[in-house]
């Protein structure tokens, strides 16, 4: 990858970034906003379930929606409005303007991402595609894993103002450096709406959409609830349980980096072990989950199997429809955060009829699924080439 790709990459990877920080970061801030705002501690929570639903909702419109203006313009626009919501967060005394600041960000964060991620596959080769994906991705996985522990200290060693600073100092440096460094970027062919919407006519789109719901369900059902099982069947203190997912997060920005070249050495094994692979790894956890030094070990392995699957998810959906990457990738955002919010309820629920350990019964559920839609996927890709060979025999 040249030097001026590396560049551009990290600059998209440090944008995601800000974003997810924003989105992420305020989980860490929920006991000091409640306190702040004399709020409880459920009505703070409005400020990340309400986040997610927006982008769920909006993730298949809003990059539809923005396709057609200029790449870069449209990034900067949506970096000014996520600084600006931190800004207003970060001055206000009012809880409502507060979780406006929230709010209206939310709905351009998919677009951010989706360009991010269009953007990266378009700046190299086709082959290295998956590769600058995956180190976008990157992005994604440092939001989670440093959003959520540095806003919490920074609340608590200087204060709640200064955590959200902290956010619009992030999102400040991606805007710039977009700014500054990254060249005009056309936006993608002219492709009507009614074309764009036309990728939802593939049977192979609408597999690799269940596939993704599925899959990053079978994580993500269960991630929810890691830090329970951590502490309740691994019986670790709470410093254990943070040094864990800490170790997680970093492992998970190790398998996002090392995506794109595992889909590039196989492209089908990457995609088609993932189910089998979680499944294995829930058996282990189910028969070791006791013993902390299993679960150091598991961990880091769970954490990379993350990390892969993130990237596999979104490259499954482009290849379905490579000519509206962006709309694509919206969908992908949606389907990915329906199978996180879907798979969590199950997981709950195992969790109220048998106990702790039973998360993994929920996670599994959707593994076994995701096996099926990811063969109907395969299948659909195989009749399509049919279709098109004989179309232009014909």
């Amino acid at each position: 990858m040249m030097k001026g790709h590396r560049l551009f990459i990290f600059i998209l990877a440090v944008g995601v970034f800000g974003i997810l920080n924003t989105e992420m970061g305020v989980i860490g801030l929920l006991p000091y906003v409640s306190a702040y705002f004399g709020v409880s501690i459920s009505e703070a929570g409005a400020l990340v379930s309400l986040f997610a639903l927006i982008v769920a909702v909006s993730g298949p419109v809003m990059p539809l929606l923005m396709s057609r203006f200029e790449r870069k313009k449209a990034m900067l626009f949506v970096l000014a409005v996520f600084i600006a919501g931190n800004v207003i967060s970060a001055v206000t005394d009012s809880f409502a303007i507060l979780l406006a600041a929230r709010v209206i960000p939310a709905f351009f964060h998919p677009v951010y991402c989706a360009l991010a991620f269009s953007a990266a596959a378009e700046a190299v080769p086709q082959e290295y595609a998956p590769d600058a994906v995956g180190k976008v991705m990157v992005g994604v996985a440092a939001g989670m894993v440093l959003g959520v522990p540095v806003s919490n200290f920074l609340a608590d060693a200087v204060s709640l103002q200064a955590a959200f600073a902290f956010f619009t100092a992030v999102t400040a440096a991606a805007f710039f450096a977009t700014l500054f460094c990254i060249p005009s970027m056309p936006a993608g062919p002219k492709r009507t709406y009614g074309e764009q919407i036309g990728i939802l006519r593939r049977p192979a789109v609408w597999m690799s959409i269940f596939a993704i719901v599925f899959m990053n369900g079978a994580l993500f059902g269960v991630f929810t609830y890691l830090a329970e099982y951590l502490g309740v069947v691994t019986a670790l203190s709470g410093g254990a349980v943070s040094l864990f997912l800490f170790v997680y997060g970093l492992s998970n920005s190790a398998g996002s980096f090392l995506s794109g070249r595992l889909i590039r050495w196989n492209e089908g094994l990457t995609v088609q072990a993932f189910p089998w692979v979680l499944l294995a790894l829930y058996a282990l956890v189910w028969l070791g989950g006791a013993m902390a030094a299993v679960m150091a070990v598991l961990v880091v392995a769970w954490g990379f199997i993350g990390g892969v699957n993130a990237s596999t998810q979104q490259y499954i959906l482009t290849q379905a429809a490579p000519e509206a990457k962006e709309f694509a990738s919206g969908i992908f955002l949606t389907s990915a955060n329906a199978g996180t919010m879907a798979a969590s309820a199950l997981c709950g629920w195992c969790i109220a009829q048998w106990g702790t350990a039973a998360v993994l019964l929920g996670g599994a559920a959707f593994a076994a699924v995701s096996v099926v839609f990811l063969r109907l996927r395969s299948l659909a890709f195989h009749r399509s080439g049919k279709e098109e060979t004989i179309a232009q025999v014909s």
